[in-house]
């Protein structure tokens, strides 16, 4: 049996930010970009790959209280709600592209005890983004 992971989902809080971090810093392809009411889920990845990320609208389900919704928020606006970890041959190429995009820098390329080479940035929304490198 062969499994995947086809989709991650992190919040984003500004459909337009959250494309112009990672379809125009990142150069992820955007694959589909759905909208209902005053609400968009985007649905990004990078070009060549079937593994997506699914930028979608935070504390939008109904069973949700108006506190619970308000945690959320402010969870999101922390960086503490939602993570990924990214891979890159040159992480220290992205890193100055990211720098340079003004990308929320949280850690400069670092090599870890743990034998990891890393980064690590918030995209618009908080959302914090590591990348590796490979």
């Amino acid at each position: 049996m062969n499994i995947s992971i086809h989709n991650a989902f992190l919040p984003h809080t500004d459909a337009e930010a959250a494309l112009g971090f990672y379809r125009d810093l990142l150069g992820f392809e955007v694959r589909k970009d759905v909208g209902y009411e005053n609400m968009r889920w985007i649905t990004v990845g990078p070009a060549g790959q079937s593994t997506s990320i699914v930028l979608h609208p935070p504390a939008v389900d109904p069973g949700i209280t108006d506190e619970e919704r308000e945690t959320i928020f402010t969870l999101i606006a922390k960086g503490v709600y939602g993570a990924v970890t990214l891979a890159t041959e040159d992480l220290d190429g992205l890193f100055e592209r990211l720098e340079a995009g003004g990308a929320d820098i949280v850690q400069e390329p670092t090599d870890q005890d743990y034998g990891v080479r890393d980064c690590a940035f918030r995209d618009p929304s908080g959302n914090l983004i590591r990348v590796n490198q490979v």
